[in-house]
């Protein structure tokens, strides 16, 4: 038996499309419309009851978890706690005062301390996560390693913990770094209908992150978001990533002369 600690986004649901007919499970729904209620063995819970999820899953003999899609940062002073919310919180939310990273890290933690593994996302749906390569027609060019370079040491002068996944450079200047409200929203305030094809955004874990849960993901709305921006492309880094809608993706970025890529220690273009 295993649970399913389940937030928004379409990766939730490739993985429960994996898992079904393979092993036993059970869902902690934590999503605001509560979409896994109608699945059997689904329970819902809010961040703040640490109680009631640990004893669900003690109950069922959960000894392992996996972590998958979107939770927001709730605003704590309104967190509905439990009991063992109210003794767990305060550990929360010091390292809320670090960064994202430092989150996540401190609930692994706290499971690991009620004898719960954590278990890495995509041990069931591997395929949605690209390894190193060039995924479309079109490759960076020698401008474009430059914009990906630059966006590189970006996101590695970031401070240790934060929230920073995605930068997005062009003409090797950096227009917009990822904040507290995601890669859409840096998009968004990236579009440009006079730019076409020029600059590129690119997407890695988070540094100090632990590669177990929260990994950068895109799809086909990324690359959309992309093309609005007037993005050439998008780069991952190798097997740290989740990438959705793949095929569908992939033909977009072709029909709009657009770059999905994987770097890896060196370019070899």
């Amino acid at each position: 038996m295993i649970g399913l600690i389940f937030g928004e986004t379409e990766f939730p649901k490739k993985i429960l499309e994996r898992i079904k007919k393979r092993k036993s499970f059970l869902i902690i729904d934590l999503t605001k419309k509560k979409i896994y209620k109608k699945n059997k063995n689904s329970y819902s819970a809010s961040i703040g009851q640490f109680g009631k999820i640990i004893s669900i899953l003690k109950k069922n003999r959960c000894k392992k978890i996996l972590f998958a899609g979107k939770v927001s940062r709730p605003n704590f002073s309104k967190l509905k706690l439990d009991l063992k919310g109210v003794y767990y919180i305060p550990r929360i939310i010091k390292k809320s005062k670090i960064g994202d990273a430092a989150i996540l890290k401190e609930v692994i933690k706290i499971f690991k301390e009620e004898k719960i593994k954590t278990v890495n996302s995509l041990i069931f749906t591997p395929n949605l996560s690209l390894k190193k390569g060039v995924y479309t027609r079109r490759t960076p060019n020698y401008l474009d390693r430059k914009d990906i370079d630059t966006a590189i040491k970006t996101l590695n002068r970031a401070d240790r913990y934060n929230y920073t996944q995605g930068v997005v450079v062009r003409d090797n200047k950096v227009i917009a770094i990822e904040g507290k409200n995601g890669t859409k929203k840096m998009l968004e305030k990236c579009r440009n209908k006079k730019i076409k094809n020029n600059g590129v955004l690119v997407k890695f874990p988070k540094k100090k992150q632990d590669i177990r849960i929260d990994l950068p993901t895109i799809g086909l709305n990324t690359i959309i978001q992309c093309k609005a921006a007037g993005l050439k492309g998008i780069v991952l880094k190798n097997k740290r990533n989740v990438f959705l809608d793949q095929k569908k993706t992939i033909m977009f970025a072709n029909k709009n002369k657009m770059f999905i890529t994987v770097k890896w220690k060196k370019f070899l273009f």
